[in-house]
């Protein structure tokens, strides 16, 4: 069953957040994740949110998306993201 990580990221510095968005890709594809959503317009259409920079993963299953997300090649890039944005990343298990 499919998993996917949701991240709303505010980007607080782009030229280092430009280092970390170069490198990610080779290592999600490693762990079999795809892109579905990288940017784009948003809007929010209920409730009270403050939507920045939009990014869904997904991934063949929770285990795929969980050695991704603690393997040492990602964790190695965590910190340039954390220092260029702030933001959530949730782990979702698809039905």
């Amino acid at each position: 069953m499919a998993a996917y990580i949701y991240a709303n990221v505010e980007i607080t510095d782009p030229t280092a957040y430009e280092v970390y968005r170069a490198r990610v890709p080779a290592v999600i594809a490693a762990f079999g994740g795809r892109y579905l959503v990288r940017g784009g317009a948003v809007k929010v259409l209920e409730g009270a949110a403050d939507p920045q920079r939009q990014v869904i993963l997904e991934f063949p299953d929770m285990a795929a998306l969980e050695a991704f997300y603690y393997s040492a090649e990602y964790q190695a890039l965590v910190g340039l993201r954390q220092a260029a944005s702030t933001g959530h990343l949730i782990a979702i298990q698809g039905m």
